[in-house]
């Protein structure tokens, strides 16, 4: 059975850190590009960034280019992404999920075609 089991998510100031981590079963971890979405209440979901396994190439949006670091550990078949200088507008319920196509991270209204997704954590930044 196919899954992605996030944790990481909290409270945190602006200004500080952390760290996310998904942990995929089921699927072959080398052939998918795997990394975060977020919703924020009333928005739309949108791509945050996504590592491609099998080169390790990284893609991040924008608004968090600087500040959140994507990494996997092959061998624990787990992606991680680091958040620092977290602001206000990074708080969103975070989900992890995996594809063949790196591109339904960043083309729109993409995610929609996303095969694998996992429950996603909630990251909240106070101000």
């Amino acid at each position: 059975e196919v899954h992605l089991v996030e944790s990481g998510g909290g409270l945190v100031q602006a200004g500080g850190s952390l760290r996310l981590s998904c942990t995929a079963s089921g699927f072959r971890f080398d052939d998918y590009a795997i990394g975060w979405f977020r919703q924020a209440p009333g928005k739309e979901r949108e791509g945050v960034s996504n590592i491609i396994i099998g080169d390790g190439t990284p893609w991040y949006t924008d608004r968090v280019k600087g500040r959140f670091t994507i990494s996997s550990d092959n061998a624990k078949n787990t992606v991680y992404l680091e958040m620092n200088s977290l602001k206000p507008e990074d708080t969103a319920v975070y989900y992890c999920a995996a594809d063949l196509d790196a591109s339904n991270w960043w083309l729109y209204q993409a995610f929609k075609y996303v095969k694998i997704w996992g429950r996603g954590t909630l990251v909240t930044v106070s101000s």
